[in-house]
């Protein structure tokens, strides 16, 4: 293993912060890992620091990862936060950062100030647009704009840079005029993923003698809209469409949307959380199409691994995948009878022709994309030295 963590010469270390990241959480700790190792091929010094249930300093892949004990923020399902302001803080005067990244607009944005004082260029990194969360949680959405209006403001004060993977994610700034937002695309392992995984065996074994083999990939919280995917299959049922759903992933809404099923007697199979990537690539490459329901989704990892094992994505039209996917798969309307409708054209065309669309779309998302974009937000040369101590 690769455990190297000190910058080589003319390299410089990146901080990374994070909350809401766990061992079970998916597309954001999925970025983290890959663009630690992008940094670290790069020459570069990365380390990242995220919230667990006791501290430990580890060499990784990934580069250097320090965990911070942190609570349990109430009603997410398990995920901590760096909640100790002064325990942080002597830990980023310590490791004196020559650049500082940070994955989390809301509980760590006081950490652009910090690097303002301490004359380190930082970036925040939206992975979610502020409205789009506000609304999911049931905020009216003139209430959710004039609230994210306001917090995005500060936080476009407060960093050097704010990078957007997408430009549906990069609007909500453009509305406040802010001029220090750039554009980062995030990627997709195209060797893991490959259409190649696919097997009739596992595709089989979830059917149960159905037809349709349909994925959702997802955390099961409010602001992923996971019932809308059981909304879908209850109408593709009602059409006689003889459909089966897989879920892997967990969350707080796991008990409410099982007992749903039962009820409602719809072949919905719960695998919660799924660990190891191989074994999600082979899921998605098994699955005839996957669904994508969540409407503040800015990028959307998940759908494009599924494009790179070849299966198509019924996405949101209300969130960035659209934007991501394009003619690989139809955006539809946040109701069940849309997502219905557009399984069943993706199923009325030849199955060939549109596992080869999601395939060709996928390769143009590699992780090598998305580092150069990231470390030039950084204003970092894409240097590649051989890794020595920090002076």
């Amino acid at each position: 293993m690769n455990t190297a963590g000190a910058r080589g010469p003319g390299g410089l270390r990146i901080v990374r912060l994070a909350n809401f990241v766990t061992p079970a959480s998916g597309g954001l700790r999925t970025a983290l890992e890959e663009l630690g190792r992008g940094y670290l091929a790069a020459g570069h010094e990365p380390v990242l620091i995220v919230p667990g249930s006791s501290a430990r300093d580890e060499r990784t892949p990934q580069g250097r990862v320090i965990t911070l004990p942190g609570p349990v923020l109430p009603g997410t399902g398990g995920y901590r936060v760096l909640a100790d302001r002064r325990r942080l803080t002597g830990l980023l005067e310590t490791l004196r950062p020559d650049r500082l990244e940070v994955s989390d607009r809301t509980t760590l944005r006081w950490t652009g100030e910090w690097a303002r004082r301490a004359r380190t260029p930082a970036v925040m990194v939206s992975h979610e647009t502020a409205d789009g969360v506000l609304r999911a949680w049931g905020v009216p959405a003139a209430a959710a704009a004039r609230t994210a209006d306001r917090l995005n403001a500060r936080s476009a004060r407060a960093y050097t840079r704010i990078v957007c993977t997408t430009q549906w994610a990069e609007r909500e700034f453009g509305r406040i005029g802010a001029r220090n937002v750039v554009r980062a695309p995030l990627g997709v392992d195209l060797r893991r993923c490959r259409p190649e995984r696919r097997s009739t065996a596992l595709r089989a074994r979830h059917l149960r003698g159905e037809d349709v083999l349909l994925l959702l990939c997802s955390r099961l919280s409010v602001e992923k809209r996971p019932g809308r995917a059981l909304d879908a299959l209850a109408v593709l049922r009602g059409l006689g469409v003889r459909a089966a759903l897989l879920v892997a992933g967990d969350g707080p809404l796991r008990s409410g949307l099982a007992h749903r099923a039962r009820t409602a007697g719809l072949p919905v199979e719960f695998l919660g959380h799924v660990s190891g990537r191989e074994r999600v690539a082979d899921l998605q490459a098994a699955a005839d199409i996957c669904l994508a329901p969540g409407p503040a989704e800015t990028f959307g990892l998940s759908a494009l691994e599924a494009l790179a094992c070849g299966t198509p994505v019924v996405v949101s039209a209300s969130s960035a995948l659209p934007e991501v996917v394009g003619a690989a798969g139809p955006a539809a309307a946040d109701t069940g009878e849309a997502f219905a409708a557009a399984v069943r054209a993706l199923l009325a065309g030849p199955e060939r022709e549109r596992r080869a669309a999601a395939r060709s779309r996928a390769e143009l998302f590699g992780w090598d994309r998305s580092v150069a974009a990231f470390l030039a937000a950084h204003e970092v040369p894409e240097f590649h030295g051989t890794a020595g101590a920090r002076a």
